[in-house]
């Protein structure tokens, strides 16, 4: 029984310091993701919003715990406590087992309680490696009570009720309270711990402390672990079920830090997402949504030699503090194992993070996360805006940043609820169900449009109002609003408004149609605005239309896009979706809404001189090598007609008789070199580089003679010219064929010793190797 117990012991204190340093990474974490400027969170009851957390770090702590283990937990500890972006935000860290003797304790405090400012991280990084593997000797056995007890303890004192408080338990196994006195005798040991900790869960949800464990190593018991994320406080930063306190559990230490930082995230009511891996040199790659507002970077460097160079989408270097365009950064954990960038109002999209390090430390894997807080906003509609008693309408919420820029990618609102109403005069409020499903009213599934349609009460005489309400953890919740009223029958001035999707750049316009019908007897001004987005990135003219007594017709109606740095070095890539709305408002008639008709602008960068002018440098290009290849034939054509290939050289005696036939080759630069070799004997022509003699076709026909030393002579097709006193050159009949070549002459007899036609030796293989 001993034996298998320390067995235990041993695996579970390996687990226990790899939690722990990730629950105090979890606490530095809190610190960097408050917005600033933000009000403090209400109370616990209350379903605060976003904002400071206090939070304590329990890890279970074993005398057999393996250096590379807590290594690792002590990383995910920094990389949860350097990724948090609330500075108001307050952790405690400690190590717990058991306590075997009286003169032991089952908790060790590590880190007292600490405000998440920039001192702050920076010693919570110098605290959390006083984390330690206990001895055999000093307890190894797993007290959760005592844990769970000391958690409540540090949370509870001295820290303002109003903030939400959160206990991170890291374990490796299970509860153990064997050799522990404190539990009573031996036998009853088991059953003692037990009810201790049904009453430590019990004090734990009275004082309002969230208990979430992760577990890890071979034993952790799962069904413990979800009865102790179930026995604590259980409403969450937000009424949604990712929010509500559950256990996790991993395989190895390696996995600790990322599993953490989702726990902590979910806890803290922050979105977390995972980059990539890879040994330095390597340029890893994190995504940032358009609903950020503010966010950390973290980079676990396994090796404090490694640096980080930063990237925004657009691929500029930022900088580690201060202001760049409009973001805000802040650098904390330099020279340490891991460090974080804070962006405040970061810019979307794929960030770029450059790491590198010196010979002999790029054996260890690098990894990127973020851990980031934003707002989701809402643009809500109804059609038609001024609807009739008993008539249907439909109410569409489309999801856009706080900007207005439309949100298209369902990860960004991932766990998004989006409740509808109908409240107005005449009636009880009525529900209104809102879906993004593609069914009914709905258009497309899945492209951040929720619609759904209400039946006006035939009750209803007055103002109406539909709202829509969004909720999602780690997005600030938004509620929207569109007001109306029941028409009284037919009303004076109608109006449709007709505005393509279009995709355009900075700086342009898109052209729609409103066609108006006044069947008053007077005069109605119409008011144009585009609402739901930030000013200046669109506009909409005329901005005022007046509408004759009984005129009806169509009116052409300009929407303006912004300059582009109107959007803040945004535009980038396959560039931004704006979402306002386009509103017509009879000012005549006490600014009834005639139309409020949503208006889609996909904006992409002003293309480039390349972009715009492709079609005529492509041209040029064709132009240019189509000259190319025309010179190139010309020349070809030309080295053709001078090429010596296929002529025939006799050599001619004073009485005219032909005394030697030599069919010349192609030469060497259109020039074939010849010499007479025994004029008096055996005269033969037979070819020498750098001869006496060189021949070359003339393009007029016929040949040119070059001699050394006498200038050059034209040979006619029917002509001679002199070479020696005795000797003369002239043509023989062409043996040059345009579409085939000769047959070449078999080996036997170009290796005859000597013929009419070439002569001996040299001539004969000269000739062969030129056909």
């Amino acid at each position: 029984m001993g034996t298998v117990r320390a067995s235990r012991r041993t695996r579970r204190g390996r687990a226990r310091r790899g939690a722990a340093r990730v629950l105090c990474g979890a606490a530095v974490l809190v610190s960097l993701l408050a917005p600033p400027g933000r009000d403090p969170v209400p109370a616990a009851d209350a379903q605060p919003a976003f904002g400071a957390v206090d939070y304590a770090v329990a890890v279970d702590e074993s005398a057999s715990l393996a250096p590379e283990d807590m290594a690792a937990e002590k990383a995910a500890a920094a990389r949860i406590a350097l990724g948090d972006v609330t500075p108001s935000s307050h952790v405690t860290v400690f190590g717990f087992a058991d306590a075997e003797s009286s003169d032991q304790r089952a908790v060790d405090p590590v880190c007292p309680r600490t405000a998440l400012d920039a001192a702050g991280r920076e010693s919570i990084g110098g605290c959390v490696g006083k984390l330690r593997s206990r001895k055999k000797s000093e307890g190894a056995g797993t007290d959760f009570p005592s844990a769970i007890r000391q958690g409540v303890h540090e949370l509870g004192t001295g820290s303002d009720p109003s903030v939400p408080r959160v206990l991170f338990l890291l374990t490796d196994g299970m509860l153990d309270v064997s050799d522990s006195p404190q539990y009573g005798d031996p036998a009853h040991r088991r059953a003692e711990g037990e009810r201790q900790l049904e009453l430590a869960l019990k004090e734990a949800a009275d004082q309002h402390v969230q208990i979430w464990p992760l577990g890890f190593g071979p034993e952790p018991d799962k069904t413990q672990l979800d009865r102790m994320a179930a026995g604590g406080y259980q409403k969450g930063c937000v009424e949604l079920p990712s929010a509500l306190p559950k256990a996790g559990k991993v395989s190895g230490a390696k996995d600790v830090g990322p599993m953490l930082e989702q726990i902590f995230a979910a806890a803290h009511c922050l979105r977390y997402a995972q980059g990539t891996t890879e040994r330095p040199p390597a340029t890893l790659e994190i995504g940032i949504s358009p609903l950020a507002t503010v966010g950390t970077i973290v980079v676990d460097k396994s090796d404090p030699e490694v640096t980080v160079t930063y990237l925004d989408p657009s691929g500029h270097q930022v900088p580690t503090s201060g202001m760049y365009q409009k973001s805000r950064f802040e650098l904390a954990g330099a020279g340490h194992a891991v460090e974080a960038l804070k962006i405040t109002d970061p810019v979307p999209g794929v960030w770029k993070v450059k790491v590198e390090a010196p010979e002999g430390h790029r054996s260890l894997p690098v990894g990127v996360s973020a851990l980031w807080h934003g707002e989701l906003r809402g643009a809500i509609t109804m059609d038609p805006p001024s609807p009739q008693a008993g008539q249907k309408a439909t109410v569409t919420m489309r999801l856009q940043t706080r900007e207005g820029y439309e949100i298209k990618d369902p990860r960004d609102y991932a766990g998004l609820q989006v409740r509808g109403e109908l409240t107005g005069d005449g009636f009880a409020p009525l529900p209104v169900h809102l879906a993004d499903d593609g069914k009914g009213p709905d258009r497309e599934a899945g492209d951040g449009s929720f619609t759904g349609t209400v039946q006006i009460p035939r009750s209803a005489n007055g103002a109406l109002k539909a709202s829509g309400t969004l909720t999602a953890s780690g997005l600030t919740a938004d509620t929207r609003s569109e007001s109306g009223q029941i028409a009284p029958g037919e009303l004076p001035v109608t109006a449709a408004l007709t505005l393509p999707t279009a995709d355009t750049h900075p700086g342009s316009t898109v052209t729609g149609a409103l066609a108006v019908h006044n069947t008053s007897g007077t005069r109605h001004t119409l008011r144009l605005s585009v609402t739901d987005l930030q000013p200046g990135l669109l506009s909409v003219t005329p901005a005022e239309i007046e509408v004759k007594p009984g005129e009806s017709g169509t009116r052409k109606v300009t929407v303006e896009i912004g300059p582009e740095g109107a959007f803040g070095g945004r535009l980038h890539g396959d560039g931004l979706r704006l979402g306002g709305t386009v509103t017509v408002a009879d000012a005549t008639d006490g600014n009834r809404a005639l139309v409020r008709s949503p208006l889609s602008v996909r904006l992409t960068p002003e293309p480039g001189v390349w972009d715009t002018y492709w079609w005529a440098f492509l041209f040029a290009a064709v132009l240019i090598a189509l000259a190319i290849a025309a010179a190139i034939a010309l020349l070809r054509q030309r080295r053709m007609r001078r090429d010596p290939f296929g002529l025939v050289l006799q050599l001619v005696s004073e009485e005219g008789d032909v005394l030697n036939d030599h069919p010349a080759g192609h030469g060497h630069k259109q020039w074939y070199e010849f010499a007479v070799v025994e004029p008096h004997r055996s005269p033969r022509i037979e070819r020498r580089s750098h001869g006496p003699y060189a021949i070359q076709r003339s393009p007029e026909g016929g040949a040119v003679l070059r001699t050394r030393g006498g200038g050059r002579t034209r040979l006619p097709a029917h002509g001679s010219v002199p070479l020696t006193d005795t000797l003369s050159l002239s043509l023989g009949e062409e043996t040059r064929t345009p579409k085939a070549r000769r047959t070449r002459p078999s080996r036997s007899r170009t290796t005859t010793a000597t013929t009419p036609t070439t002569g001996e030796g040299e001539s004969a293989s000269a000739y062969e190797s030129y056909r």
